[in-house]
Order: structure tokens, then sequence, then C-alpha cells
């Protein structure tokens, strides 16, 4: 699995609707079919799964939350790798954690739930891209 690193290819993921929703987080994916004489597009340069983790600030305003939430996403990426499509993949933040109930800017309560999330997220993904 490859990490999505520039603007273009996030901005690419992005265009589409997302496949799969929980409360906090959406899944945006975007298929990869290659070119008529078998190369890959030119934002992405080679075959495989992609995967981009999208938290803004707006919706985590600590960097260590956003950092930690961006670590589960790659790590949970890992772990459900065989289960999405080949193409480029992008979970995006789209609702803040209540900071009354996580206090603690990487609380194990926190990382608890977010990774239960994201678990959710991976696993409501059905159909292809």
């Amino acid at each position: 699995m490859q990490h999505l690193k520039s603007r273009p290819q996030f901005q690419a993921v992005l265009a589409g609707a997302p496949v799969a929703r929980t409360s906090h987080f959406a899944l945006h994916c975007l298929a990869l079919p290659p070119d008529a004489d078998g190369a890959c597009s030119p934002l992405f340069a080679a075959h495989g799964t992609w995967l981009g983790a999208m938290v803004p600030k707006r919706w985590a305003r600590r960097a260590v939350t956003r950092n930690a939430i961006k670590r589960q996403v790659y790590a949970l990426g890992w772990a459900f790798e065989a289960s999405l499509c080949h193409g480029a993949h992008v979970v995006r933040l789209h609702r803040a954690f209540d900071r009354q109930q996580f206090p603690s800017a990487t609380s194990p309560a926190l990382k608890i739930a977010v990774r239960a999330e994201l678990s959710q997220l991976f696993g409501n993904v059905g159909a292809p891209c």
C-alpha cells in the first residue's frame, strides 16, 4: 500500500462521492484502470492500493490528535488492504470528536473510539470502487 502525497492526487479521489460513511469519517475511492498501453494514470505512478488520510484542523484542533488519527487510519488501512479495491482511497474526518467526552488529545478512550469507527468504515466498503 502506498500513501497519497500530492494535492492533485487527493483532489482526484475526493471528486467522487463517498463510498462509505460513519458518524465521523467518510471514505472516498477512485478506481485506477490502466491506460490503453497498460500504463498507470499520470497521478499514480504504480498500480495497487493507495491510501490517504485527511484530518482538517477544523475538526481536530490539536496536532497531536490529528497525527494520532492519521496513524490509526494508516494502521487499519494495512489491516484491511485485502478487502479494498485496487485504486486510491481517502479517509476524511468530517466531524469533530466531542472534547467533553475525550478531553485528552491522545487518551486511550479516543484511540479506541477512532479505531472502532475506522474498523466499521473499512468494513462497510461493500461494492468495489
